[in-house]
């Protein structure tokens, strides 16, 4: 069968599937939680004293003895094998970004040959995949490989299953021998370390006496693309890179707005709904979903959680809407950029601070000015993204958030806060040395009596910013939807960790010189505001003038690639932050840098490969059959003498000669082998191999509107977009 053949026959089948049956599902009260092994868990098959000491543990962070962990296994196996478990597996989460597992079964055999099963406090506690294996920046080698899984009991075990059964999964942290972090979990928990020592600092120089352990809390909005399988099996690119490599506009994209929160197609809600019931399962806070701008994009969105728990939900639920979407006959995209000319796809991370005692700290109240510890907390975060800018973008780097970062649909690669009017104009005030007060919001009536009136925020909305105050929390909005939310949790914990100690330092000079509380506050805050202030920008971030004054006038960076990012990790501003902070030593942050460049470099030169494939085998060959077929018909109405117009024949034999043209160099290109450093191999895969490929894509994408639509063996994207 031809790759037209095969194209056609996918809309078939797309077109003439089965109705969807009606599948029961289970209350929420039936479901909540049932595969994952959580505190009520515990509390139900642990000793009073087990019990106690893991909560102190997951809530303060206390450490847990061995005769404990032996009771913690016991019952871990036990409510396990209840749910048809036979195998366990240590999670961890590589410096990848994917998800990593080993599995292991509970059996063992005794002296008399019999299976038995055993699963120990030592089996719980730790496993040793190979170090060397895994990405690590030369940490671990060949010959000195030994790595380690360790159990982390701030994070539910939890339960997956299979048509065959089932395996206990149990969330670790990943370090090498030596005891280097070879993963992203191990620098999350130390960043909330930090964090949380120098915010205790500040809020007891406040003068709040009980102080409860604080922990940052996420919430990450998760955008994606649903497309059939029978159209994505027909397109390699989609398969190896996530995106479509070639592809002209549909005839009808996103530009009626009909889409965003439009009626949502029956067979997607069944497959979101299933996503949801899952996740239920898992004790992961599924809130909302709904379409997204673009056509055929989607979005899910959790509750808040601990940063630690969230950022491990967060992998699950990208494994969970992935694997659900194969047994709904969809492939579920996560790339940031998988078709071109619509919007591509982020992960808002909401990132807020609090604890039991003082609340979220984010939270301003409604009187913000009269807030003093949200002011600092708030201020610290200005601090944070004017000296970090830079640290920010390149945690938010890849090679398909480039893609995204800067166009009329996500924040630009520019790192400035918006803060609302109502806050703004607050710090504005400091800026000036006093604070007469702050807006309010108001009363919004529509003098309709059916409608009810209701208070109005203070504050509008800004989408163009990519880290934005939304009313109790800060909204990372410029990170990629395929990426893990630790790497920006850690920056976001390590730089309020380090403008929280600076306030502490200022703030303690000021009250030991004798000012009074609140005067203290508006001295150390008016110094931070002219330092750092050129942060703060409510405008339209995508806007050219924005742009211009950002880099000429406030002296902010424009970071477009990755290859202009990545660098930041070695910088010696962001190694003694990292370094002050204990969150990663210079040997892991230069790990961090080595790993992250090699990845862009090898997803470009993927890509690049897949260009060229595919521009050889299907789309020349479509192109060289209709150029055939025309050159036939043109003979035949010349017997019968009848003039062609033979404008598509020169048009299709010129762009195929070009595109070839183009293959070729890019080809050449990516057979060259001394780029010097790192840092120059990521800007000539920045510059020449993805320009190359640009070239070679403009030419198919013109053989795409003049071919036969018959013979064009490729899925366009008016049906992958549109069909469902």
């Amino acid at each position: 069968m031809s790759g037209s053949e095969s194209r056609a026959q996918a809309i078939y089948q797309i077109t003439n599937r089965e109705p969807i049956a009606i599948k029961k599902t289970k209350p929420l009260d039936k479901i909540w939680a049932t595969d994952a092994f959580t505190l009520v868990k515990m509390e139900e098959s642990l000793s009073k004293t087990a019990f106690k000491a893991v909560k102190k543990s997951v809530e303060t962070g206390a450490a847990l003895d061995h005769a404990t962990a032996d009771v913690v296994a016991a019952a871990m196996k036990d409510w396990a094998m209840s749910k048809g478990a036979k195998f366990y597996t240590h999670v961890f989460y590589p410096m990848t970004g994917a998800t990593a597992e080993k599995h292991d079964g509970f059996i063992i055999s005794d002296a008399s040959g019999k299976a038995i099963t055993e699963f120990t406090g030592s089996l719980l506690i730790k496993g040793e995949p190979d170090g060397s294996s895994f990405p690590n920046g030369s940490i671990r080698v060949t010959n000195a490989a030994r790595g380690y899984t360790v159990w982390d009991p701030t994070s539910p075990a939890y339960i997956t299953h299979t048509p065959n059964g089932s395996t206990l999964n149990i969330p670790c942290v990943f370090i090498s021998w030596t005891g280097e972090s070879l993963d992203k979990k191990v620098p999350l928990l130390r960043s909330n370390k930090a964090m949380n020592s120098a915010a205790t600092r500040v809020l007891k120089l406040m003068g709040e006496k009980d102080v409860a352990p604080l922990n940052s809390s996420c919430g990450a909005e998760q955008e994606y693309f649903l497309v059939d399988s029978n159209l994505a099996a027909l397109r390699p690119d989609l398969i190896l890179a996530g995106r479509t490599l070639f592809g002209a506009p549909a005839a009808k994209g996103q530009e009626f707005d009909d889409h965003y929160f439009g009626a949502i197609p029956e067979r997607v809600q069944v497959y979101m709904q299933d996503v949801e019931d899952k996740l239920y399962r898992l004790g992961i806070p599924a809130k909302t979903h709904h379409n997204e701008v673009a056509p055929g994009q989607f979005e899910l969105a959790p509750y808040y959680e601990a940063a630690n728990v969230a950022a491990d939900h967060q992998q699950l639920t990208m494994t969970v809407l992935q694997s659900t979407a194969k047994q709904h006959g969809f492939i579920c995209l996560l790339h940031e950029k998988p078709f071109a000319g619509i919007n591509g796809s982020g992960k808002h991370v909401n990132w807020s601070v609090g604890n039991s005692t003082q609340g979220n700290l984010l939270d301003p109240g409604s009187t913000p000015h009269d807030n003093l510890n949200f002011l600092l907390f708030c201020g610290a975060v200005i601090r944070g993204v004017h000296l970090h800018g830079p640290l920010l973008r390149a945690v938010i780097a890849s090679a398909g958030n480039d893609h995204r970062l800067g166009a009329n649909e996500a924040p630009p690669a520019i790192l400035s806060v918006y803060l609302g009017s109502q806050i703004e104009g607050v710090f504005d005030q400091i800026r000036d040395g006093k604070i007469d007060g702050s807006d309010e919001g108001g009363i919004m009536d529509l003098g309709l009596s059916q409608i009810l009136p209701f208070a109005k925020d203070p504050g509008d909305r800004n989408r163009t910013s990519p880290f934005a105050f939304t009313g109790n929390r800060f909204e990372f909005r410029a990170v990629g939807s395929e990426q893990s939310v630790t790497g920006p949790l850690v920056a976001m914990n390590t730089m309020l960790a380090d403008s929280l100690e600076w306030i502490a330092d200022e703030l303690e000079a000021e009250l030991k010189g004798g000012a009074e509380q609140t005067a203290a506050v508006i001295t150390v805050l008016k110094k931070l505001m002219e330092l750092h202030g050129n942060a703060v920008f409510g405008g339209d971030g995508y806007s050219a003038e924005w742009h211009k004054e950002a880099v000429e006038v406030r002296g902010l960076k424009n970071i477009p690639t990755t290859a202009d990012a990545l660098p930041a990790f070695k910088s010696d501003d962001v190694i003694k932050l990292f370094e002050s902070t204990g969150v990663l030593s210079p040997r892991e942050l230069a790990s961090r840098f080595e790993v992250y460049a090699e990845q862009y470099i090898l997803s470009i030169e993927v890509e690049a490969k897949l260009v060229i494939d595919l521009a050889k085998t299907s789309i020349y060959p479509a192109a060289m059959r209709y150029l055939s077929d025309l050159a036939m018909a043109g003979a035949s109405m010349a017997d019968m003498d009848i003039e062609l117009d033979n404008s598509a024949a020169k048009t299709i034999a010129s762009e195929s000669n070009a595109m070839m043209a183009a293959v070729e160099k890019l080809a050449d290109a990516l057979a060259k082998e001394d780029h010097g450093s790192e840092e120059d191999h990521m800007q000539f895969c920045a510059n020449d191999i993805r320009s190359l490929m640009d070239e070679v894509r403009g030419h198919a994408d013109t053989l795409e509107t003049e071919v036969a639509d018959e013979v064009w063996p490729l899925p366009k994207y008016q049906e992958m977009l549109f069909i469902k």
